[in-house]
């Protein structure tokens, strides 16, 4: 272990523009071992493209300044450690080197540039890294240094699926993970390469607040033990808190505030202010499911009941969410009603004008006819990466319409979740890789409003969003089902969105519904049930 204290990264007045636009201007900021600096910030503030230059990924070359990694480098065998001046190699004998590295600076082939760069771990916002038909284990096992045996091996990831609570789905296949179970093997897997350097984009923006909260005080205990020290960009002022040492707010690349957290964090949501509105009145029950059943059969785990006897209704325009901790069964819930995963059991219908359909049948008189109805947002979504934010609106979609028309709904649905008018027409020539992660979430959101579908389901459509964007999310899924009456299902750990915006929520718990109730009484049991597990101790 390093002694705290030491510097470790430095970065010097680094400015990068793309496009000839400014997106970091002279920013500068000094870490320690065992620190954490958080980056809180609206879209497209800068906090991605910092962390992505400090990860050295290719396209991020600062345009001027510096960032230095201070190590203790071993020139005749190439390992590389914390700083500590006179330690020897225990690899080779030899003297280690202490150093300040530009990394930006070396060749790309260079061996220290390589070195340092596997020694630099990040977790990217809703990128879910695995290898889907591994088990949990195996993912692991593949993220390891080569030179350890296979006992360390074995060792190191047991330690490493007890730290971040997954040793319950060890021998589970990647791909039927939870969208927080993934987020949990991702956190191993950069763990088991042994990091001296952490980075974590929105690395809790998926997770429920329990499992949020384990994340968070792992993440902290690690980088304190093991000496090293993390940037952490994240929306949820709690996680800077929490986390944090040093925070900086960052707007259109700029330093607005760099200050101890709590004080960065309570001016950042000074803006943040939203009141529901209460009086929509909704229709009948347009979605029922009776006994709905998803149960998966394992040779290695036997039967595995994703969802587990559901039973509710969801009326037409109603806001209904589904929440519940990781794993709860919420996303499987949601599949079965777009028709995207068929039942094993009981059933799954969606009201069509007068005829409800059943969605386990796969004709076109069955979910055939329900599907061009259903708008689904995806928690991985992806966005075609060669066409432009207008042809991902209208062409790539299916959108069969004059351009000058297909333009206007491209332009109305951009306004409706959140982009400002003045920039609309720069929006739209642009392709996705040219946008934040969060501008990107909401583009693919324009692209199931855009359709005008009259069921919507949103699976966690405010992960990477700053606060200020998840009230104007809120208001568009609320102007949506005003204006067209659209149905909303949003299976959401996001507890503020579900109450800014929904009426009804059901919580979920081992595939199962505990509980039916307004957003009010549904959001405050969750908030109970999580205050026994921590009081407790205990697991989810």
């Amino acid at each position: 272990m390093a002694v705290n204290g030491i510097e470790l990264l430095k970065l010097e007045n680094v400015v990068k523009r793309f496009e000839g636009r400014v997106v970091l201007d002279n920013i500068s900021v000094t870490l320690k071992t065992g620190e954490i600096l958080g980056l809180i910030g609206k879209s497209a503030a800068g906090k991605s493209v910092l962390i992505h230059m400090i990860r050295g990924s290719d396209g991020y070359k600062p345009d001027s300044g510096k960032i230095l990694y201070h190590v203790n480098w071993c020139s005749k065998c190439g390992r590389l450690e914390l700083p500590e001046e006179g330690k020897k190699c225990p690899k080779c004998g030899d003297v280690y080197e202490t150093q300040w590295v530009d990394l930006w600076a070396l060749h790309p082939r260079d061996r220290l540039r390589q070195e340092l760069k596997g020694r630099i771990s990040i977790m990217l916002q809703r990128t879910f890294a695995l290898f889907g038909d591994n088990t949990v284990l195996e993912n692991i096992f593949e993220a390891m240094p080569e030179d350890l045996t296979e006992k360390q091996k074995i060792d190191r990831a047991i330690e490493l699926l007890e730290f971040v609570n997954m040793t319950h789905r060890t021998t589970h296949i990647a791909r039927d993970l939870s969208g927080g179970e993934k987020q949990r093997v991702v956190m191993a897997r950069q763990l088991a390469k042994d990091p001296l350097f952490f980075l974590a984009d929105e690395p809790t923006g998926t997770l429920d607040p329990y499992t949020a909260n384990v994340v968070h005080e792992r993440l902290v205990k690690y980088t304190r033990e093991h000496g090293i020290c993390m940037v952490l960009a994240s929306h949820w002022p709690e996680a800077i808190d929490k986390m944090a040492d040093d925070a900086m707010w960052l707007d259109a690349g700029k330093v607005v505030m760099h200050d101890e957290p709590e004080k960065v964090t309570k001016k950042f949501m000074e803006a943040y202010k939203f009141d529901k509105a209460n009086d929509y009145t909704v229709g009948e029950p347009v979605i029922r499911l009776e006994n709905a059943e998803k149960h998966f059969f394992s040779v290695v785990r036997g039967v595995v009941k994703a969802v587990d006897g559901v039973t509710f209704d969801i009326k037409e325009g109603e806001v209904f969410a589904l929440v519940g901790f990781s794993g709860a069964g919420k996303t499987t819930t949601s599949r079965m009603i777009a028709g995207m995963t068929p039942t094993t059991g009981g059933k799954v219908e969606v009201k069509i004008g007068d005829t409800w359909v059943d969605m386990n049948d796969p004709g076109e008189g069955g979910k055939g006819r329900a599907t061009p109805y259903i708008g689904v947002l995806h928690q991985e979504f992806t966005l075609y990466p060669f066409d432009t934010v207008l042809q991902n609106l209208s062409s790539c979609i299916g959108i069969k319409m004059p351009a000058e028309l297909a333009k206007v709904k491209a332009i109305q649905s951009l306004l409706s979740v959140g982009f400002p008018k003045e920039n609309i027409e720069a929006v739209l020539q642009s392709y996705p890789d040219a946008l934040s992660v969060g501008e990107c979430q909401r583009i693919a959101f324009a692209q199931v409003l855009i359709k005008e579908p009259r069921f919507v389901i949103l699976d966690e459509p405010t992960g990477t969003m700053d606060p200020i964007t998840k009230i104007t999310v809120a208001k568009a899924v609320l102007k949506a089902r005003e204006d067209l009456n659209e149905t909303f299902i949003v299976v959401s750990h996001d507890m503020d969105f579900i109450l800014n915006c929904c009426d009804r929520a059901a919580l979920m718990k081992g595939g199962k519904v505990v509980d039916i109730g307004s957003s009010e009484q549904i959001v405050e049991q969750l908030k109970v049930i999580e205050k026994e597990i921590l009081d407790s101790g205990g697991e989810l």
